[in-house]
């Protein structure tokens, strides 16, 4: 690997410029003379066998169900890392963060159910604008440099994780299917097993993976989704242990390390082109007038920045919380637009709310791009306008 190569990996922004690309790229495969090749890539079908147990689903759901689950993984490690020693390991660290994801929760939903409410089936996505897509807001924060508050970023990235924690317990709870009792049942036993294997101190990272495993075919054979198998798994590493040698090692920084770059370069992206190939052709002024369109627009671009920082700004006004250091009201604001930056999941929040039924010809998941594109673009001028002087 060249050492250009090596840079661009290491940049926080990398991501996200791939993942512009892909989605550029899906969008160009769907809207030319390749969309049957596309779409024909997206439906292969992928079968797994071994014995009794048989698993088939087309490529689209491997990655949604299987690919995802390892990236909810590393949010699980990620989440029990910095509760328990990192920035969210104490209130005043937590406080404002928490409370700004809570808004930034909340107010979407709110402006979604504003203009969906009535419409059975449309309710179904009110859970699309709560998302962020931290890969991106981060990669805008990156790209204006040392001109924002090292403050502020970490603001940000705690804001996104208990948003992403929120988003799991969303799916937890709200887009669950009926449920498989057998399948449950050897998933609760898989929970038992990884936990008393956590409470042993059992440093065998392959043990861990193999019950894994087994915890991920269940619970995509129980109704819930598959995807909450990888957050339960996280939950069961060891923080600490020692290695074989008696020398301590922590195994939930070594999966997260080693499983961080998969995810952001490889997981990630996949994921965005399979699920952001927009059929633009079928789209008319009319269908993007639709309430689910605009709700998720609104959400995402209103809904998001007047939950977080109004939420914050009462948050710090009634003396809860402070003003990140070196942070001003404005560049706070900023980051607060940034949080409109769904992406990723919401497309995936997306697809589980309609279960890819195209009932809206593909409007819904193009107002989950203009959202974010809408967000992207204002929230970095704004930090941008905002940290002028400091550059």
């Amino acid at each position: 690997m060249t050492h250009a190569i090596k840079n661009f990996i290491k940049k926080d922004s990398s991501a996200g410029i791939i993942l512009i690309f892909v989605t550029i790229l899906a969008l160009i495969l769907q809207n030319s003379g390749l969309s049957g090749a596309y779409t024909s890539f997206l439906h292969t079908p992928v079968e797994v066998r071994f014995g009794a147990l048989h698993i088939a689903k087309p490529l689209l759901l491997w990655v949604n169900d299987g690919l995802m689950a390892i990236f909810f993984f590393v949010i699980g490690l990620e989440v029990k890392r910095e509760v328990m020693e990192g920035h969210l390991s104490s209130l005043s660290q937590i406080t404002l963060p928490g409370i700004a994801a809570i808004g930034g929760m909340v107010v979407p939903a709110l402006v979604f159910i504003l203009f969906n409410n009535g419409a059975e089936f449309a309710m179904n996505g009110w859970a699309i604008p709560t998302a962020t897509d931290i890969a991106f807001a981060l990669g805008i924060l990156s790209l204006l440099g040392n001109r924002v508050p090292v403050s502020l970023k970490i603001f940000l990235m705690a804001l996104a994780i208990i948003d992403d924690l929120g988003a799991i317990v969303i799916i937890a709870i709200f887009y669950t299917s009926e449920l498989s009792t057998m399948s449950i049942s050897i998933a609760g036993v898989a929970l038992v097993v990884l936990f008393v294997m956590n409470r042993m101190n059992v440093a065998k990272q392959a043990v861990y993976i193999l019950v894994g495993v087994i915890l991920w075919v269940s619970v995509l054979k129980s109704g819930v989704h598959a995807t909450l198998a990888g957050v339960a798994l996280a939950f069961m590493i060891p923080l600490h242990s020692k290695d074989e040698n008696g020398k301590p090692f922590s195994m939930a920084h070594h999966m997260e390390h080693s499983l961080h770059y998969w995810v952001a370069f490889v997981i990630l992206p996949l994921f965005a082109f399979v699920n952001a190939g927009v059929d633009l052709r079928g789209i008319s002024f009319e269908e993007m007038g639709g309430t689910v369109p605009l709700g998720i627009m609104a959400g995402l671009f209103i809904g998001k920045q007047v939950g977080v920082f109004g939420f914050s700004w009462v948050a710090i006004k009634l003396g809860i919380a402070s003003l990140p250091k070196g942070a001003t009201w404005t560049t706070l604001y900023g980051v607060a637009v940034l949080t409109g930056i769904g992406f990723t999941m919401s497309l995936f929040v997306d697809s589980l709310a309609y279960n890819d039924t195209k009932m809206f010809h593909f409007a819904d998941k193009l107002a989950i791009l203009l959202g974010s594109l809408f967000s992207g673009l204002m929230g970095y001028f704004v930090l941008k306008m905002a940290t002028k002087e400091k550059s």
